[in-house]
């Protein structure tokens, strides 16, 4: 199984952001000068839809090694590729990988390259947008039901790249050539 992986902060602080009013009308939003936060790890399969998340109070070593033994546990039979970025806990010598766990990590400075920046994307414009959520815990249950709601198709429309599917197409080509016999490999 191929899963991209990052991690992204969500806090009490709201994202205040366009929205619809009558003419004339001033629209206000409430905010909370609050700097209380969690961060959601989450990996998450472009090609099946599968998805592993966990809410943890960090971003370290730690927090990480928590992440992979748990992602592992939850998939024993499977064998995994971690695609990441460069962040300085996935590079750690401390660092624990399972053994069904294989990691790959993404060119430096390519946000755009992980799929799972457009699931963080959704959830802070269609869920925690302009609403102020009046503790952690209210946040965090929002953010649960709305990650557990997720059908794998939605997983994979969110989280699509029009790279992935070239990337996919080479695959199939290649599994197509192995079955072939070498005679018909050659170009004519």
């Amino acid at each position: 199984m191929v899963f991209f992986f990052d991690e992204s902060r969500f806090g009490l602080q709201p994202s205040i952001g366009r929205c619809w009013a009558r003419k004339g009308v001033r629209v206000s939003a409430p905010v909370n000068p609050n700097y209380q936060n969690f961060y959601v790890y989450s990996g998450v399969s472009p090609f099946t839809g599968d998805a592993f998340s966990l809410f943890l109070p960090w971003v370290n070593t730690e927090m990480m090694n928590l992440y992979l033994a748990e992602m592992s546990a939850f998939f024993p039979d499977k064998q995994i590729m971690l695609i990441w970025d460069q962040a300085g806990w996935h590079k750690s010598r401390s660092l624990k990988v399972p053994k069904n766990i294989t990691l790959k990590s993404l060119p430096a400075y390519s946000p755009e390259l992980n799929p799972v920046e457009k699931l963080w994307q959704w959830l802070k414009k269609h869920v925690c947008r302009n609403r102020l959520f009046p503790d952690l815990d209210d946040l965090m249950n929002t953010l649960v039901e709305h990650l557990a709601n997720l059908i794998p198709t939605r997983f994979m429309e969110l989280c699509h790249c029009s790279y992935l599917l070239q990337y996919k197409a080479n695959l199939v080509l290649i599994r197509v050539q192995q079955k072939l016999p070498p005679h018909l490999h050659e170009p004519v």
